[in-house]
């Protein structure tokens, strides 16, 4: 089914646009803010973030469209700015606020946002939307990974579906450029415009924030006296830091070099061509009980259930579709973005939320196996893990790529990233949503999704999760060709939570 959009696809224009000084200066209150290092590197491979968020009412667009106004607009200056070259030398972007368009006489040099601008309610085929409602949001969100952005406006926009699925009533689709900002930010902002669903008086709760571990989060203990026991544990401890780091450098050095995963269907085959792909999303819900359940059992982090239930899940399906029994074990490899904020930012979102992208990758291993015990899947996914957290591998990424798009400019700093994200097998993300359901915007949230595209060519399969009151949704982007059977994969994972789950609720009986 092919989707109608009532706006037009932007000319073919340079990544960033110039504003004369005179309208820098039309408004005095125009503020200027420069571009973050991973911002700029966003910028220049062109990745956007995609929001789906299922709705328990019909849309009401003039109720939206205000909400979108009050909140987005007036309190979030991402969502009123546009980039802009600063005229230098270098020609660094930086972003430049509009004002909004809430008078007719407002002067022609003011730089001005137009809500309707970004509010989208396409065509789409009656008879193919009252067929299947359900393949009719996916063909409509898969169409716009194909569609530049006109970068004369503030790059995001808001696309409404306004008919029945199984999980909502209607369905809105948040996109918008990665530059502005991670998707635990722009999760963060859409709680901060949002009000509790159960108090609509109250603004909606943060989960608690997670128990941090490891040496990225730990401050230099004072030493202990010398000569003793206690001493050679702390040195050895820092030997051990020291050895982990420097083989994770390597990794990454050999990684940008020449080390690239083995072949596997999960790696997009090459077509000779250089054009992206289109990129379906699929998700599916899972009891967020389930996965405590393992956690609490195996004595590990949600991220360790998370990796460990994808672990599994692509086994079965490897397995499954390949039907090879005589390989035992591939070993493959994810990038894993980290949040660098506070734990402490999380809370204090009503009063400030920071836009921007603060984060940093890791390279973390992943295997295709059979094993008899699904529990094993967590149990090498958690020492894998304990392991990164012994390493300042997070630290050094972060600051290589500042330091190479400060002095060698954005195109170095994404090509590095590309060669991380083609070299390597899978992108997986677990985004920290809502612990209680919200309204947004006047209108009550049934379920949320989040995915990336944009993604260089090579890669096929990008895997994201998020917590949404009593549920965690796990989320695919896979690309059209390669995975027509996709919920068949989704489903593995689904299949996976419950094997895990059994299994630990056994092993918590025999315990």
């Amino acid at each position: 089914m092919e989707a109608t959009v009532n706006v037009a696809t932007p000319p073919s224009r340079s990544l960033s646009v110039r504003v004369s000084a005179e309208m820098e200066s039309a408004d005095n209150s125009t503020a200027e803010d420069p571009m973050s290092p991973t911002g700029r590197v966003f910028e220049e491979m062109g990745v956007y973030i995609i929001v789906v968020m299922g709705l328990c009412t019909p849309v009401n667009l003039p109720v939206f469209r205000a909400g979108i106004e009050t909140e987005l607009l007036t309190r979030f200056p991402r969502f009123r700015s546009i980039q802009v070259m600063d005229g230098s030398k270098d020609g660094k972007p930086r972003w430049v606020q509009t004002v909004v368009n809430r008078a007719a006489n407002e002067s022609s040099s003011t730089l001005v946002v137009n809500v309707d601008d970004h509010v989208i309610v396409p065509r789409l085929d009656l008879a193919s939307v009252d067929s299947d409602p359900e393949k009719a949001v996916e063909d409509y969100v898969a169409s716009p990974s194909l569609l530049p952005m006109d970068r004369r406006r503030p790059l995001w926009e808001f696309h409404f579906l306004d008919f029945l699925t199984s999980e909502a009533t209607s369905t809105t689709v948040l996109r918008l450029h990665h530059s502005i900002g991670d998707g635990m930010s722009i999760i963060i902002l859409l709680m901060a415009s949002s009000r509790s669903t159960a108090d609509p008086a109250r603004q909606p709760a943060m989960p608690p924030p997670p128990k941090r571990t490891g040496a990225i989060y730990q401050r230099c203990p004072q030493p202990p006296r010398l000569l003793s026991g206690d001493c050679l544990a702390w040195l050895w401890s820092y030997f051990v830091l020291a050895w982990h780091t420097l083989v994770d450098i390597v990794l990454l050095a050999a990684t940008v070099l020449f080390l690239r995963d083995p072949g596997t269907m999960f790696t997009l085959v090459p077509d000779g061509g250089q054009s992206r792909g289109r990129k379906r999303l699929v998700h599916q819900s899972l009891r967020l009980d389930d996965v405590k359940l393992i956690k609490t059992a195996m004595n590990c982090t949600m991220n360790d259930v998370l990796v460990g239930v994808t672990s599994a899940a692509l086994s079965r399906y490897y397995f499954r579709k390949s039907c090879n029994i005589n390989t035992k074990r591939i070993c493959l490899r994810s990038i894993l973005p980290v949040n660098t904020r506070p734990v402490s930012s999380r809370q204090t979102y009503v009063t400030k939320v920071e836009t921007g992208n603060q984060i940093s990758n890791i390279i973390c291993p992943f295997y295709i196996a059979l094993h008899n015990d699904p529990l094993e899947y967590v149990r090498t996914t958690k020492r894998s893990m304990h392991r990164k957290k012994s390493s300042l591998e997070v630290m050094f990424a972060q600051m290589t790529v500042d330091f190479l798009v400060k002095y060698f400019g954005p195109k170095t700093g994404a090509f590095i990233f590309r060669c991380f994200v083609t070299r390597t097998t899978a992108v997986l993300s677990n985004v920290v949503g809502p612990a209680k359901h919200i309204t947004l915007c006047g209108h009550p949230i049934a379920f949320m999704a989040i995915s990336v595209y944009g993604l260089p060519q090579a890669k096929a399969l990008t895997m994201h999760y998020l917590n949404y009151g009593n549920t965690i949704k796990v989320i695919l982007a896979v690309d059209d060709e390669q995975f027509p059977d996709c919920h068949q994969l989704l489903n593995d994972f689904a299949e996976s939570v419950n094997l895990v789950r059994d299994a630990a609720s056994l092993k918590t009986l025999t315990t």
